[in-house]
């Protein structure tokens, strides 16, 4: 019978380098998996804006602006979340997002109140914020030529 009771170290288990590779292919990128929750909450919540702040009627292209970048956040949220390798460059496009939303009450919006100002800003920052936590990790990972 086999000694499983035996606590050594693993550097002398002669698969070691086979584990390590087989251990990283496992992860596949995923150190920013925290991220991926945040982001999918930031387009819930963008999407639902509009009648949660109860802008939907007298806003309405702001109120379609928002559902819309909404779901564009939420799929890059899916996004990231299935296919981590090759969504993260996309990190970018979020923080491109970000910086629409903050600007976008003026752009889209007919004489904004302070809450859809506030609200999109929020929205806009935190989307700059995780993009760019999100770029950090990916342009850290990128395999060097």
């Amino acid at each position: 019978m086999a000694n499983v009771s035996h606590r050594g170290d693993i550097t002398s288990h002669p698969d070691v380098s086979e584990m390590r590779e087989r251990y990283a292919r496992m992860l596949g990128g995923r150190d920013v998996a925290l991220v991926d929750g945040p982001v999918f909450l930031l387009g819930l919540y963008c999407a639902a804006s509009p009648w949660i702040l109860h802008f939907n009627t007298s806003q309405p292209a702001l109120m379609v602006h928002n559902l819309i970048m909404g779901i564009a956040i939420g799929l890059l949220a899916l996004g990231f979340t299935r296919a981590p390798e090759r969504m993260y460059g996309l990190s970018w496009a979020m923080c491109a997002l970000g910086v629409w939303m903050i600007i976008a009450p003026w752009i889209v919006g007919t004489h904004p109140d302070a809450g859809i100002i506030a609200s999109n800003a929020v929205i806009g920052g935190l989307a700059i914020v995780l993009g760019l936590v999100c770029a950090g990790t990916a342009a850290r990972n990128a395999p060097r030529p």
